[in-house]
């Protein structure tokens, strides 16, 4: 059996994290729930994945560019996939030991240097920690790390197939 060409498999990665970033912006401007540090770095991951699987799928590679287009986007997965794994233990913290919340983005930016404003995004806040939506009993981090969990088993399935 002859496997799909690799080229509609980055095209279907791709329409799959544009859509995961339509479903995230629906979130944030029709039913008004404000991303958090943690959500934003999310997005960043799926945006990632995304223009490396467009990239992929526009080049149309042979095994080796494959590899390297599988193995890069695998990169954002991970990141993303630990950002998410960071913000369901946050949420399942008691709520008196969570770490307070940021100042806003821009005063960071303003104030302090760029190593301490990603150690302080990536620590995740109180906002981070809070349930503000569910569906099915799913967070939308937990959501989120089954979305990261399929773009890497497709990254995976790019990275060992083997025409």
């Amino acid at each position: 059996m002859r496997l799909a060409s690799p080229r509609p498999v980055f095209v279907i990665a791709f329409l799959g994290s544009a859509l995961l970033i339509a479903i995230a912006l629906y979130m944030e401007h029709v039913m008004g729930l404000a991303p958090c540090p943690l959500c934003i770095v999310q997005r960043v991951c799926v945006i990632g994945f995304g223009l490396i699987c467009l990239a992929a799928a526009i080049h149309g590679p042979a095994r080796t560019g494959r590899r390297v287009y599988s193995g890069f986007a695998l990169l954002f997965v991970l990141a993303g996939a630990a950002t998410a794994i960071r913000q369901i233990w946050l949420q399942s913290v008691p709520a008196d030991q969570l770490p307070s919340c940021l100042p806003s983005l821009e005063y960071m930016m303003e104030a302090l240097p760029f190593q301490e404003i990603a150690r302080l995004v990536l620590h995740g806040t109180a906002e981070c920690a809070e349930v503000s939506w569910t569906m099915l009993g799913l967070s939308i981090p937990e959501w989120s790390l089954l979305g990261f969990i399929g773009m890497a088993i497709l990254c995976f399935w790019q990275l060992l197939r083997r025409d």
